[in-house]
């Protein structure tokens, strides 16, 4: 559940450049590959509630949209399709339920539909692109609550989602605060590096100064 520093302005206000840095400098995985905003706005930010797909089971088949009841006002919806582009697992009535509940956004591995009912009610979908086929009697849920994969990245559930025009990030739950500080102090060492250029200093002198490539390392104390 949405735990209240993560709306806090200080990461709201980060971008997932600044982000990913910090993800790097911790030795941490988290930038998504291929996974760009489709619909509404840009910038999202929620703890991951999990939704896994798998093929249709004809012996028992299930049901791909019901979960929705269950997701909390914040969340951001991460649905693992296992990057199919063949047939989607979200569509417009989804996102109107959504937005109506609000959600502050789904995330795909794979693809949507109705992107056009997305737009209308300013609901953000985050996927791998949008194509009309649906995937009723195609796929149904496998596991609500469960790890699951945006390709290279793991997600579990409770990890924070961070959408915005660079893509995804996902910030590991139980590492959250410590990527919140380091993204604020590469932030913040940006800011002063511009400052100084445009007070007389020459860009590499500005950069030692303040030890920017140290806080985009690895392992690399900033204390």
């Amino acid at each position: 559940m949405t735990q209240s520093w993560w709306n806090a302005p200080e990461f709201r206000d980060l971008s997932n450049a600044e982000i990913s840095d910090a993800l790097d400098a911790l030795g941490l995985p988290g930038s998504v590959v291929g996974i760009g905003c489709v619909t509404g706005t840009h910038r999202i930010l929620g703890p991951a509630f999990t939704v896994r797909f798998a093929p249709i089971d004809h012996a028992a088949p299930g049901t791909v949209g019901d979960f929705i009841e269950q997701v909390a006002p914040g969340q951001v919806i991460v649905l693992d399709n296992g990057g199919r582009q063949d047939c989607t697992v979200w569509g417009g009535i989804l996102s109107q339920v959504a937005s109506a509940q609000g959600v502050e956004g789904t995330v795909i591995h794979g693809v949507c539909r109705d992107s056009a009912e997305a737009v209308e009610c300013h609901y953000p979908i985050f996927s791998r692109g949008v194509f009309m086929r649906t995937g009723k009697d195609r796929v149904q849920v496998e596991a609500i609550g469960a790890p699951v994969s945006l390709g290279d990245v793991r997600v579990n559930p409770g990890d924070l989602l961070s959408g915005d025009r660079d893509g995804l990030v996902v910030i590991p739950a139980d590492r959250a605060r410590e990527v919140l500080e380091r993204a604020c102090k590469i932030r913040d060492a940006e800011k002063a590096i511009i400052e100084q250029v445009r007070a007389g200093k020459t860009l590499t002198e500005a950069r030692a100064q303040l030890g920017y490539h140290s806080l985009q390392s690895t392992n690399k104390s900033t204390k």
